[in-house]
């Protein structure tokens, strides 16, 4: 489980996360939203403790044993790897490095690193590329790749470290609509089927409406809507933070609610 409560953030004179709290619970995926400049990558980066908030009433890792409760402020950079897998927006290789070494980095954690991989690091590494519908691109460099199949190689490496927490900021940036949606279904899967949780951020509301579980709707740093898809996005809601006139309406395959802007 991830806990945070009364996150404050600030960056040279602006305060860019100011009073954030959410609890996010094992098998759940938190959807984060908001325009640009809201502070949602921000929160992405003091979740994962490589910003420090300038004050936090705790941000919080344990699972259903509360003994076990630790606070990311006081972990190491290698207890917080091998808990917190992220998933950030551009991902440059400054030199040649496969695709499979790429996945397999992120399974030092577990032990391994280059030339020093097991057998479980592979198996993990090419299943993981097997999920992202990459299988036959291990030997593939990454600076060849295009962006949609960089970002889905980040994902892969991000699942092969079997981290309970994943971090996405914007994981379906350049991805069509067919690994757009294969995205979240992986996400969702590995949350529900190893008790994981998922902080997501996405500017798209309806892939927001149809994989969380909880919506955190930030503007300006400040909370400005948490709920339940439903009751996040709301006509008022998103007029208030996006200043947009939307009409509201159910999925017909799903249920979910609908987001249509109004032109």
């Amino acid at each position: 489980m991830l806990e945070a409560w009364e996150i404050f953030v600030k960056l040279g004179d602006r305060m860019v996360l100011d009073d954030v709290s959410f609890e996010l619970a094992e098998g759940r995926i938190l959807a984060v939203v908001g325009p640009n400049g809201a502070g949602k990558t921000t929160l992405i980066k003091t979740l994962n403790g490589t910003i420090e908030p300038i004050y936090a009433g705790g941000t919080f890792l344990y699972s259903s044993d509360l003994n076990n409760r630790r606070e990311i402020v006081f972990m190491s950079r290698s207890e917080i790897a091998r808990e917190i897998a992220v998933v950030a927006q551009e991902t440059e290789t400054r030199f040649p490095v496969t695709v499979l070494e790429f996945v397999l980095a992120g399974r030092f954690v577990n032990g391994g690193m280059f030339g020093w991989e097991n057998d479980a690091d592979i198996d993990a590494a090419r299943l993981a590329l097997a999920d992202c519908d990459l299988a036959e691109y291990g030997d593939r460099l990454m600076n060849e790749l295009s962006g949609g199949e960089r970002q889905r190689v980040v994902l892969a490496r991000a699942l092969a470290t079997n981290a309970q927490i994943l971090l996405l900021d914007e994981p379906t940036a350049n991805l069509d609509l067919a690994h757009q949606a294969m995205m979240f279904q992986l996400v969702r899967e590995r949350c529900r089927s190893c008790d994981a949780s998922a902080v997501v951020i996405t500017h798209d509301l309806n892939l927001a409406a149809e994989f969380a579980d909880e919506v955190l709707m930030l503007k300006c740093g400040k909370v400005a809507a948490y709920g339940t898809p439903d009751e996040v996005l709301t006509v008022e809601n998103i007029k208030n933070v996006f200043g947009v006139e939307v009409l509201l309406d159910k999925n017909p395959a799903s249920g979910n609610v609908r987001v249509t802007n109004v032109f």
